[in-house]
């Protein structure tokens, strides 16, 4: 066996915070909602150039505004989407009214946008800075 890349992220959340926690992925990173499976608990699919590559589960045993684990514990800590259009994206979530905080990677071609949802959890861009 050998990995050909990441397929998905699966986010388990409060029911009640489905719609929140969806609308700023759509917000913020542009993702669309599309079709999912008929699972037997609430939950959206959102998908990227026609794949889902966000998955939210709804959760009965979850609190409502429960946040993940403190930063720098153990367990998930963020996750990245390589991303193109800096300025774009400043904009974008400028617009949404969605805070975010930049840098450089520090002797990389890269600059990185983090911003985080409504649960809290991390999310990074990845811009080149290669012409």
């Amino acid at each position: 066996m050998r990995l050909k890349g990441l397929d998905h992220m699966t986010i388990n959340c409060a029911v009640g915070d489905l719609a929140r926690v969806r609308d700023v992925y759509i917000a913020a990173l542009g993702l669309a909602e599309g079709p999912r499976p008929d699972f037997p608990f609430p939950g959206h699919w959102l998908y990227l150039d026609g794949k889902p590559v966000v998955h939210l589960a709804g959760r009965a045993s979850i609190a409502e505004g429960t946040m993940g684990p403190a930063k720098g514990s153990a367990g998930f800590d963020h996750v990245s989407f390589t991303a193109f259009g800096l300025e774009a994206a400043r904009q974008r979530l400028a617009d949404a009214g969605i805070p975010f905080e930049e840098a450089p990677v520090p002797g990389f071609p890269l600059h990185q946008i983090f911003l985080t949802d409504p649960l809290g959890q991390k999310i990074e861009l990845t811009f080149s800075t290669e012409a």
